[in-house]
């Protein structure tokens, strides 16, 4: 739980849940469970259990209670959608965030499939007749993690969801991640960054270089995280060093807003 995040595209970090496990290549080395770890027996400490899963009831009315409006990213120490989250808690999570419409929620995940699945039960598109489902607000951002291309499949999870605003994260990317323009239609924002720590994977500048032409062709924004451990040129230099600029510049753009969408 952050008020301040070093995470470049949010600005607080909130976890009503907090431990997972590994589901993909991506969480290979994953930050979380490291840092999690570390505290594993330390009585009293929030991550005694280490990273096992454990849902916190007492966390779920902190947005409402922060005054000033923050992008919030949603679980970065678990993924809400686990598999051992119910669907009950999960609705709990939803209802805290439509209630505190002065913030922008990013919900991400690596199980798309039980985020499309569980987001059409509760919720419509806005251009669906009113069936009793709600209309799902533009200030909750749904987005998935691909990390290769085998998991872009994730994508069209993503794109069947009611939200009016979506969004892919390609952290840390792997390899030579192919965007079709048919994998971004619908969709309204891309990051992309490459892994830190002691064990990171290198990431080539071509990976990233193709991901911004696909999103500059496509008018989709582009949000260029990080090169992680390793520099442009490959080189192991830390996550400091190797900064974040991409052709002379940072990329930091970020969503439209839109007032509706069709899905």
């Amino acid at each position: 739980m952050s008020l301040v995040s070093t995470i470049e595209w949010t600005d607080s970090t909130w976890n009503p849940v907090t431990g997972c496990t590994k589901t993909s290549p991506g969480c290979k080395h994953c930050y979380a469970e490291t840092f999690a770890e570390r505290f594993r027996g330390v009585v009293g400490h929030p991550y005694e259990q280490g990273f096992d899963l454990r849902l916190w009831p007492d966390r779920l009315e902190l947005p409402s209670k922060w005054k000033n409006p923050r992008r919030i990213f949603v679980n970065s120490m678990s993924d809400l959608f686990h598999e051992r989250v119910s669907d009950e808690y999960i609705l709990r999570v939803f209802e805290v965030m439509i209630k505190a419409d002065h913030h922008i929620f990013q919900v991400l995940t690596k199980r798309s499939a039980r985020l499309k699945e569980w987001t059409r039960r509760h919720f419509r598109a806005i251009n669906q007749p009113d069936d009793g489902r709600r209309v799902l607000p533009t200030h909750i951002w749904l987005g998935v993690s691909v990390e290769n291309q085998k998991y872009v499949k994730r994508v069209r999870d993503l794109q069947a969801v009611p939200a009016r605003v979506r969004f892919i994260s390609v952290e840390p990317l792997l390899d030579n991640v192919r965007m079709a323009p048919a994998h971004l239609r619908r969709i309204h924002w891309v990051i992309v960054g490459g892994e830190s720590g002691p064990k990171a994977r290198p990431m080539k500048e071509q990976w990233v270089r193709n991901i911004q032409t696909a999103c500059q062709e496509n008018n989709v924004p582009f949000f260029f995280k990080q090169w992680g451990a390793f520099d442009i040129n490959g080189k192991r230099v830390g996550k400091k060093l190797a900064g974040r600029e991409l052709s002379g510049r940072t990329w930091d753009q970020m969503p439209v807003i839109l007032s509706s969408e069709v899905i």
